[in-house]
């Protein structure tokens, strides 16, 4: 075997582990010994997890699946969302299950005694499909997409709660096995519960360790290290139990030894609430925190410089007329390791807004989260939102509703043309499509095109059409008497193509 093949080979193999696999081409004419130029083709399988999503008895929670139509998919392909653990790696239940079953004492949802009803199953690309859980026992989801339903698979977890610690309206996109995480924005302080949810998809277990840095670096603890998931199970870790004092602003490091795990934390708060904080983009010099809502009350920027090297950041605010830089926050000293925390207030002003941060010499990597609250005295709300990246080729968020839906489009760089669709309804409603300018520098907050006849939710597809890169959020809102309910997941590529050159020999043998 020649060294291009051994080349290609690896890198089919990475991909599985990520996305999963592409479609891959006929084998080459005779006689040639290069691979051909790369073809950008749709991922066929793709696996996503969801965190289990409360502790509170008063949850009510909404699953939304959706997959975007997607040329050169072909007709078949699977995709469905079942509990952690409901079953083995044979296919076949766990034997508790089964004596369950033989018993007549069967689970809700199990079907013969064998294996678990899943909580949804798409039925076909290009409309939604839904969901419920009640209480505080729902589990973590696990899903696999296949063949049409796999490019650009998009999961959104939806949990409610009315009232207790963290009320409030919590999501989160559900997302793919990884092996690095970090939540910049995490805290143990008096009036905080924050977990850290692992959720092993795999038939092996994993093995992850959990590091804590504060204002003053690293936060020892021998609790994190080693922490094993089992297979197809989900573990929430208390971080108050990992140190010995309570910590107001965190940056929470997640690394797997061995298999891959999807992480996110559950930030639950006394009096404002609480939402789930995704993983920051990774680490880089430039960021983007897309879709600070127009009226936050309060919002906080935390940050973290995971190098050897402090960094010094330009902060600034895209607005809807330009960028502007906050007054007396115009830059920030992180120290190496360590985490800076710095309270912006009602930065946007009433107007929508995107934070930007840079480098103001030297370029040093850095992680970084906002904090989001709307609504004043007992009537506050949080939700966070973490760097991301753009939106790339394509980008989906799930569970929008008739009303509710805010999208933020920021354009950092150059000005950019962006066409926004809004898929059929889960019960029915037609597509519908708009397209938007985003000028240079700026944040447009946009009312999203909404299906004709629209019955139950839909999804939104971003999609750049011209011009310089796009970031994106969507803000969802549920009002609860005076409490200015919502959360805001971000729009990064849905990774839903992959670049595969043609190969000497066909390998496919190896999606089996």
């Amino acid at each position: 075997m020649n060294r291009t093949t051994v080349s290609l080979i690896a890198g089919v193999t990475a991909l599985a582990a990520v996305t999963g696999f592409a479609s891959m081409s006929e084998p080459q004419a005779a006689g040639e010994d290069t691979a051909k130029a790369a073809a950008q083709l749709p991922v066929e399988r793709t696996s996503l997890l969801c965190p289990a999503p409360s502790t509170s008895d008063l949850a009510e929670t909404a699953y939304t699946s959706f997959t975007p139509v997607t040329k050169g998919t072909g007709t078949g392909g699977k995709a469905e969302l079942v509990a952690a653990g409901a079953q083995s790696a044979d296919g076949t239940a766990d034997e508790d299950e089964q004596q369950d079953g033989e018993e007549g004492d069967k689970k809700d949802g199990e079907k013969d005694g064998k294996k678990e009803k899943p909580v949804l199953t798409p039925k076909e690309p290009g409309k939604p499909v839904t969901g419920k859980a009640s209480g505080a026992e729902s589990p973590a989801l696990v899903g696999t997409a296949e063949g049409r339903f796999a490019p650009g698979w998009a999961v959104q977890q939806t949990t409610e709660v009315e009232a207790g610690t963290g009320r409030g309206l919590l999501g989160t996109s559900c997302s793919a096995p990884d092996t690095d995480f970090w939540f910049p924005g995490a805290s143990t302080a008096k009036e905080r519960t924050d977990y850290a949810h692992l959720t092993n998809p795999d038939d092996s277990a994993a093995v992850a360790d959990i590091e804590l840095y504060g204002k003053d670096g690293v936060l020892k603890s021998t609790v994190g290290e080693g922490i094993k998931i089992p297979p197809h199970s989900s573990e929430s870790v208390l971080l108050s139990t990992l140190i010995d004092k309570p910590e107001t602003n965190l940056t929470v490091h997640v690394t797997v030894r061995s298999g891959r795990v999807a992480a996110a934390v559950q930030a639950l708060d006394d009096t404002l609430g609480g939402d789930w904080l995704a993983p920051s983009a990774a680490p880089a010099d430039s960021l983007v925190l897309p879709g600070i809502p127009k009226d936050a009350t309060s919002v906080r920027l935390v940050v973290f410089a995971p190098g050897e090297a402090d960094a010094d950041l330009k902060v600034r605010l895209a607005s809807p007329t330009g960028t502007i830089t906050p007054a007396g926050h115009e830059t920030l000293h992180v120290k190496a390791g360590m985490t800076a925390a710095v309270d912006l207030g009602d930065v946007t002003r009433g107007e929508a807004g995107s934070l930007l941060l840079a480098p103001t010499g030297k370029a040093t990597p850095v992680v970084a989260a906002l904090r989001v609250v709307r609504g004043k005295g007992d009537n506050q709300e949080t939700a966070f939102i973490p760097a991301t990246g753009p939106v790339g080729a394509r980008a989906t968020a799930a569970d929008n509703r008739a009303k509710g839906s805010t999208l933020s489009l920021v354009a950092p760089g150059r000005g950019a043309k962006v066409k926004v669709t809004a898929s059929a309804g889960s019960e029915g409603g037609t597509a519908a499509s708009k397209t938007y300018t985003v000028k240079a520098g700026t944040t447009q907050n946009v009312e999203p095109p909404v299906p004709a006849g629209l019955k139950g939710t839909y999804a939104l597809t971003v999609e750049p059409l011209s011009g310089g890169p796009v970031h994106a959020s969507r803000m969802l809102e549920a009002a609860e008497g005076d409490v200015p309910m919502f959360t805001v997941q971000t729009l990064p590529d849905d990774r839903g193509t992959v670049k595969v050159p043609e190969a000497e020999q066909d390998l496919s043998v190896l999606q089996k």
